[in-house]
């Protein structure tokens, strides 16, 4: 696994945040963990197909994610992750994988990316835990969305 395939991600999702939720986000660590669904957690899972295969995982605890609905709406206040609250933060996860496969076709790298998909629960996603390249994206007043690829 290369670290830069994380890099047009990381640089997307600060771009879109700071668009949508008119936060500047500040970077974590990164690292390469093992990555396992845990409750109270939303998931959006992008698949990628192409030069890379894999799939993108961006994570937020079900708070973090109601205040960046909010922040998305212009400071709407969510109080309840329902199908408004879903396709918002799905968007959230398609916006930046969008401008990541274009940052990486512009690198000369040809990639897919299928929809997103929203998993709320660990034993709904059918998710074999399995090691990925890691990094959490720190959003002030808001919380961290850790951005997890899993490309072979």
């Amino acid at each position: 696994m290369k670290a830069e395939y994380i890099n047009p991600f990381l640089e997307s999702a600060r771009i879109v945040i700071e668009q949508v939720a008119n936060i500047r986000p500040t970077t974590g660590q990164l690292g390469v963990k093992d990555v396992k669904f845990v409750e109270k957690y939303i998931w959006i899972q992008i698949g990628m197909t192409g030069q890379m295969e894999g799939d993108i995982v961006f994570g937020l605890a079900e708070d973090v994610a109601l205040k960046m609905v909010s922040a998305m709406m212009g400071g709407f206040v969510i109080t309840e992750m329902d199908e408004m609250g879903k396709s918002a933060i799905s968007e959230l996860g398609n916006m930046i994988s969008g401008n990541a496969s274009t940052m990486l076709f512009n690198q000369g790298v040809r990639v897919d990316i299928t929809p997103p998909k929203i998993v709320q629960s660990a034993t709904a996603a059918g998710f074999i835990p399995k090691k990925a390249l890691t990094i959490p994206l720190i959003m002030e007043s808001i919380g961290e969305l850790d951005i997890q690829v899993l490309i072979t």
